[in-house]
């Protein structure tokens, strides 16, 4: 979970910043930083969830040779 904040932390501040340079405008800048983060952090936490299953798999069918995985 660290990392998942971590990711967030450093996201919710490239968001902010492409968002005010882009416009000029710190409340769009402000409103990206608030809602796309957010989004993504979500579905990153999701993204290892998956990625963890699929090693586990891999790491199964290395183990276990002629058992399908």
């Amino acid at each position: 979970m660290t990392k998942t904040l971590s990711f967030a932390a450093v996201h919710f501040i490239v968001a902010f910043a492409v968002g005010y340079l882009m416009t000029g405008s710190v409340w769009v800048g402000g409103a990206l930083a608030l809602v796309e983060p957010a989004c993504n952090t979500v579905a990153f936490h999701f993204h290892e969830k998956i990625w963890k299953r699929i090693e586990q798999r891999r790491s199964r069918a290395i183990n276990s040779p002629g058992v399908p995985a």
